[in-house]
């Protein structure tokens, strides 16, 4: 028989604590930010970065850390995407040891950017984007896709 002890340590347990939708650092910088990924440190762009493969790795990686997915200014939104669809469109180098050297979080971010320039194809733009989903969905597999599809934030 089970005894009634009366205790209420269990309701000192912060449960809120666990919720991934609670956002600690919240500042109204973070919510409007209006600036898009800045490549100004890329003097190589966009002469030079077909012909360096490290510089198109490094500007992918930029694009990708700098996502304004936080942003409420469509404007921004469509200058990262357009921009993160040129550098994808340009990359020269190794796709797959690009990826494999990602995290799941950049994963997802690229993959939202995939799914972003399928909206609006260029010439030529849609063969190249296949491969890059391809290749990332190899990397990061099902689950990134459902998290791109589901997740409020666009890109």
């Amino acid at each position: 028989m089970a005894k009634n002890t009366g205790s209420s340590k269990f309701r000192k347990v912060d449960v809120d604590q666990f919720d991934e939708d609670r956002y600690y650092g919240w500042s109204p910088s973070n919510i409007l930010d209006s600036s898009p990924p800045n490549l100004n440190k890329f003097a190589f762009w966009p002469n030079q970065i077909t012909q360096n493969t490290d510089k198109s790795q490094e500007a992918l990686l930029h694009v990708l850390q700098n996502a304004p997915s936080n942003s409420k200014n469509q404007a921004v939104k469509d200058r990262a995407a357009n921009l993160a669809v040129r550098v994808l469109t340009s990359f020269k180098g190794d796709m797959d040891q690009c990826i494999k050297s990602l995290d799941n979080k950049s994963i997802d971010i690229l993959m939202k950017y995939i799914y972003r320039g399928f909206e609006t194809p260029t010439e030529n733009s849609s063969a190249i984007l296949l491969t890059w989903h391809q290749k990332t969905f190899a990397a990061g597999g099902l689950g990134s896709i459902m998290r791109v599809m589901t997740d409020r934030k666009r890109v």
